[in-house]
């Protein structure tokens, strides 16, 4: 890998400081490697969320739900907050029990990125058919741009024989199709749920796996499927900071658009 496509931090991650080199993926233990990837912006240029809803909903719905959607995420509920600084007289600071217009109890604690995205599903995908996102799925080979470096540190790493584990906040409804010609052994992604008729309900299985959520889940995979030897990691940063730090040899890509 370049130098200029991608920085390898020295230490558990904090920041990306060392330029990582082009040279050799070596294997110091008798236990299997393993390597993770994230997705949107590592493996592939840029995000494959929306690609994907336009295909389901169309691009003029699509769009009409985007703005419904910030709108939405911008008057969550909220957790209550300690503002810091000095306490104002008479100024009442809402908790918890504060509910804004447009909120919703069911992401009390999400962040703005994900009260968007849990909103945007729910308008986009609530009572299509599976087999309608699955069709709309097969449609995304012709979305993909790989980010070719990325793509061919995997290809290194398989030759070698590690285990390929790609680790991302996208739609495990249409990953499998886009990973189908890669030597990928495993998967973790946002989950949605389909009721009893076939129908999706645009709601998330358990949740958003980004950032802590997708880190908690990686530590959880690799304990239910280790151990391993070496791990090697590869993902953007701020978001993939939190599972970065799991790994041996973490490499913080810069997103590839």
């Amino acid at each position: 890998m370049s130098q200029s496509t991608a920085h390898k931090t020295a230490t558990p991650v904090a920041a990306p400081v060392a330029a990582a080199r082009a040279g050799d993926i070596s294997q110091e233990s008798d236990l299997p490697g393993l390597a993770v990837f994230d997705f949107d912006g590592t493996l592939a240029r840029g995000d494959s969320l929306l690609p994907f809803l336009a295909r389901v909903a169309g691009g003029d719905t699509l769009r009409r739900h985007l703005a419904g959607s910030v709108a939405g995420a911008a008057s969550r509920r909220l957790p209550g907050r300690h503002l810091p600084g000095r306490h104002l007289p008479g100024r009442h600071l809402p908790g918890r029990e504060t509910l804004v217009k447009g909120g919703d109890a069911s992401d009390a604690d999400d962040d703005f990125k994900t009260a968007f995205k849990r909103r945007l599903l729910r308008r986009c995908l609530a009572g299509v058919p599976l087999e309608r996102a699955r069709e709309a799925a097969a449609e995304m080979g012709a979305w993909v741009r790989w980010h070719t470096p990325l793509r061919d540190t995997l290809m290194r790493h398989a030759d070698q024989g590690h285990r390929i584990l790609v680790a991302t906040g996208a739609l495990t409804l249409y990953m499998p199709a886009l990973l189908a010609d890669l030597p990928v052994h495993d998967l973790l992604g946002t989950e949605m749920a389909v009721g009893e008729d076939g129908l999706l309900t645009g709601e998330m299985v358990a949740g958003n796996c980004v950032r802590a959520e997708k880190a908690r889940r990686l530590a959880l995979w690799m304990e239910e499927t280790g151990p391993y030897g070496r791990r090697w990691g590869y993902g953007n940063q701020p978001s993939d900071l939190p599972f970065l730090a799991l790994m041996d040899e973490a490499t913080v890509v810069p997103t590839a658009h």
